[in-house]
């Protein structure tokens, strides 16, 4: 048995470095200066940012890009509070995030200290777990069952915080243990046959396969089980990229006719939200495989929902020895229908127009992405187009705020990107309201050499609602921003690069500016405010 000595952050810094944990995203503060002295003996990288959201939003960053946990260290109080809005993202987005708190010390609690109050009843709602420990000879210990907490599907974020004498205190000859592997969820083997056996005796089958299937490092099965039962597949979240572009069973553009033509829908690690109209897809059967029962709907009735480790699901699925039906006239349909809808594209993509039109900016950007890059999303219509025109190549590269829908992770995201790979491109696309959250950790950026591109669409207005709110009662109000605000300024003078675009002509060229600099660099395009994107959620 090997044991160690130190203090509280000594203790909980080696339970988290036996998860992987090679970087710590804080704000600071007093409360975790023992977190700081034991990262700095540990060779563990301290990343800082001049907001704790941004903190929080690059450790879900981390844990999503990496699937291992991401830590934020919080100070007590205001830093905390600061933070839950990365906690409830990572809680929607079932990303493995650990967040170590500061607190005031218990001995005098109720005295009034410094930031004294207690955070969990706050956070309990938008963690897995939440707890205080208040013995350094427990830090250890409970540290490492957080994280097991953390990683065990379905994933999501915890939160521990450290009263002050128990970061502070030392521990003497704590046991340690080696990193434990986490238990596969064994699925019901006769659930599991229900699902596969519907799909391969379906007409017109379709899978839709979401963030889940990339966490559970489940895209390899996948692409076995499609093959095998020759099923079209869709994608969103991190779930994009699992079958590349040109694959013959990858399809993005056929949505409507593949919804509505269905007669059984297996939604694959993604809920059955309104991304999803609910799981309501006409009269076609809803498979919903889950990677844990917890996550199964409770406001349909799937006609199978096998919930499990998504690897042994769908390793199944391939491995079926039933008969299968032939699906390959439904292939060609939908083929048909998603070259169809490609090829009215093309006009929107090369817009020449004055106003730039949103669709124009990704033209251009189709041309410039590497297959490896990470294209981060922040933002509302603008992003939106890029869920639209941009197919990651590969799995793992899309972040956008998934169905929590925050703005204000781009900065964050960015950070978690940078750290993560080091020599890719990574692309955050932002709307100008989102600009508003998080643009003052460029500075984090720059000051840690970590360099990003950011494309901001600058339309003026918040699209999202302005145009939803004309429509409904003639007029709209608080939806104006500044037109043609100069945000590439702001990161000039926080110490990057950038410049304006207002001609569609002139992006290319920005473009290559921005990837070649070195240095986080903003292209500010100035669009069309009149723009509105087709949007068919029902957000209720």
């Amino acid at each position: 048995m090997t044991t160690i000595d130190g203090h509280g952050g000594d203790l909980a810094l080696a339970a988290l470095r036996g998860f992987g944990v090679a970087e710590m995203f804080t704000l600071s503060g007093g409360h975790v200066f023992p977190l700081y002295d034991a990262a700095k003996k540990a060779g563990v990288r301290i990343v800082d940012v001049r907001h704790e959201q941004s903190a929080v939003f690059a450790a879900e960053a981390v844990a999503k890009l990496q699937r291992r946990p991401g830590l934020a260290v919080l100070t007590a109080g205001p830093g905390v509070t600061n933070g839950v809005s990365g906690l409830t993202s990572a809680m929607f987005n079932g990303a493995p995030v650990v967040v170590l708190g500061g607190r005031a010390p218990q001995f005098r609690w109720g005295s009034g200290s410094l930031q004294e109050m207690d955070h969990l009843p706050i956070v309990r709602a938008v963690t897995k777990h939440a707890e205080t420990i208040f013995s350094t000879d427990e830090v250890y210990a409970r540290m490492r069952a957080a994280a097991l907490t953390a990683l065990t599907p379905h994933r999501g974020p915890v939160f521990v915080d450290l009263p002050l004498e128990v970061v502070f205190s030392t521990a003497e000859g704590v046991a340690t243990e080696d990193a434990s592997a986490v238990p596969a969820i064994e699925p019901d083997p006769d659930e599991v046959h229900r699902a596969v056996s519907l799909l391969a005796a379906a007409e017109r089958p379709v899978i839709v396969a979401g963030s889940d299937v990339w966490a559970g490092d489940a895209t390899a099965a996948l692409r076995e089980a499609a093959e095998a039962l020759r099923i079209p597949v869709f994608a969103n979240g991190m779930g994009r990229g699992s079958l590349p572009p040109g694959h013959p069973l990858a399809f993005a553009r056929a949505r409507k006719p593949a919804f509505g033509g269905a007669d059984v829908v297996a939604v694959i690690g993604t809920p059955l939200d309104f991304r999803l109209n609910f799981g309501d897809f006409g009269g076609a059967q809803v498979v919903h495989v889950t990677d844990a029962s917890a996550q199964r709907a409770g406001h349909v009735t799937p006609a199978a929902a096998p919930a499990g480790d998504l690897r042994l699901v769908l390793s199944a699925f391939a491995a079926y020895h039933g008969l299968v039906a032939d699906h390959e006239e439904w292939i060609a349909t939908l083929r048909a229908a998603e070259n169809k809808a490609r090829g009215r594209e093309t006009e929107a993509l090369e817009a020449d127009t004055d106003p730039i039109k949103p669709s124009r900016v990704y033209g251009e950007l189709r041309k410039v992405l590497a297959e490896d890059a990470v294209t981060i999303g922040d933002g509302g219509d603008f992003v939106s187009y890029a869920g639209k025109y941009l197919e990651p190549a590969r799995p793992g590269t899309w972040l956008d705020p998934g169905p929590y829908g925050c703005l204000g992770t781009g900065m964050g995201y960015a950070m978690g990107a940078r750290v993560t790979y080091p020599d890719r491109q990574i692309c955050v696309l932002m709307g100008d309201g989102a600009a508003g959250f998080s643009l003052m950790d460029v500075e984090s950026l720059v000051r840690q050499n970590l360099p990003v591109v950011i494309v901001v669409g600058n339309n003026g207005i918040w699209g999202l609602e302005k145009h939803p709110m004309r429509q409904i009662y003639g007029y709209d109000l608080a939806a104006d921003l500044q037109p043609g605000l100069r945000y590439d300024d702001v990161v000039k003078a926080l110490g990057g690069a950038g410049e304006t675009v207002e001609k569609p002509g002139d992006l290319a060229g920005a473009l290559g500016r921005a990837f070649s600099a070195g240095v986080p660099y903003l292209v500010n395009v100035l669009t069309d405010p009149e723009d509105a994107y087709p949007r068919s959620s029902n957000l209720a």
